[in-house]
């Protein structure tokens, strides 16, 4: 039955009549209860916004005490966290979806599988005490210091190991974001035809160019979907963040070093906010986030949509 019919209401019973109207206010209300979120963020941010004007978004100063704030410091900080995160966790993310679907025995495959995703439930706040306590003394330990060693000629890897920094705050994104990639290439996996992998197998291919092939490449557009799924958890990440990541407002290209991402400034300071315009900034700081998700996401959308629209 044809959308027409159900908007005239001809030949339409009323109980199927009241549930179209039903399911499409209720998709309706979705969309006006996100632009009602978007216009109440960006009405508390305007006295920021109107105060600093466009170099708002690139001042890195804050200084509450001066009032005087810039957000390029927490945009800086989320982006090479999450970067580092996303670096990480997708090669980890594919290796562990290819050999939960199509190399592990079925008794093997299930019990891990559980497990990946239960990673996806622990608590931020779990993760941020592991963090803390463990993650940060060993890469202090054991990673910084050969890093520096061999790789100090590169400002990424300048300065004192001290444990906690961005790239602590980045590995431990990396982590949580692993189940959700994992997850979802997995079901992106499963859902490729058994043909296309005997087609393969038929005309000489080997395993590794028949999972290559027939696996990864008719997958590229789901792959880019979960990279996306899991980039969105990376930038909104608060409480583990904050707990790794030194929360010192300050840019600095060495990964030892501590900086502050746009969640963890809100997590630090928004009950601490002493004056309107200090509020009014941090909740410009929370609407750059979803102007930055927001635009990592139609990215990722018109990616796919080319790489579909090629294919």
């Amino acid at each position: 039955m044809s959308s027409s019919s159900y908007e005239l209401g001809r030949d339409v019973r009323p109980s199927d009549l009241t549930f179209y109207y039903l399911l499409k206010g209720l998709a309706w209300g979705l969309v006006l209860l996100l632009l009602a979120m978007v216009g109440v963020i960006f009405a508390l941010s305007w006295e920021a916004l109107s105060h600093f004007g466009p170099g708002f978004f690139f001042d890195p100063s804050w200084d509450s005490w001066r009032e005087q704030f810039g957000a390029l410091t927490f945009i800086y900080g989320t982006l090479v966290t999450s970067l580092i995160a996303l670096i990480l966790a997708v090669p980890v993310s594919l290796a562990v979806a290819l050999f939960l679907n199509e190399l592990a025995p079925s008794w093997l495959a299930r019990p891990l599988g559980f497990f990946v995703e239960m990673l996806a439930a622990i608590p931020s706040i779990v993760y941020g005490l592991w963090g803390l306590f463990v993650l940060a003394p060993f890469l202090r330990d054991h990673v910084q210091p050969p890093l520096g060693q061999y790789l100090g000629f590169l400002p990424l890897f300048q300065g004192p190991p001290m444990g906690v920094g961005m790239l602590a705050a980045g590995v431990i994104l990396a982590i949580m974001i692993i189940p959700t990639i994992a997850s979802i290439s997995r079901e992106v996996f499963r859902s490729v035809p058994a043909t296309l992998r005997e087609a393969a197998l038929g005309l000489g291919a080997t395993r590794w160019e028949m999972l290559r092939l027939a696996v990864l490449k008719a997958s590229v557009s789901g792959i880019v979907g979960a990279v996306v799924l899991g980039l969105g958890r990376a930038l909104g990440e608060t409480m583990a963040v904050t707990m790794v990541i030194g929360n010192r407002p300050q840019i600095d290209w060495s990964l030892f070093e501590s900086g502050q991402t746009m969640a963890s400034i809100l997590a630090n300071q928004y009950a601490e906010a002493d004056s309107s315009l200090h509020l009014s900034a941090l909740t410009a700081v929370g609407f750059t986030l979803f102007v930055v998700s927001l635009a990592i996401n139609s990215l990722a959308r018109w990616i796919i949509w080319r790489m579909q629209r090629v294919n």
